[in-house]
């Protein structure tokens, strides 16, 4: 999905798992097997969020 910031979000399914896993746009990860947590997860950036190789 891209946002009308033009920022991008993935989800993947994990294959043999119940599980999705999300990419937001800063490039931190989450798994969770519920799909509207996920999106929460997503959309409440920065809260709970950890992005990768910057030190924050």
């Amino acid at each position: 999905m891209t946002s009308p910031a033009g920022e991008v979000y993935r989800v993947d399914w994990l294959p043999g798992t119940d599980l999705l896993h999300g990419t937001c746009h800063c490039g931190a990860g989450h798994t969770s097997q519920d799909p509207v947590e996920m999106w929460e997860w997503m959309l409440a950036h920065p809260e709970g969020h950890a992005p990768r190789g910057n030190g924050r």
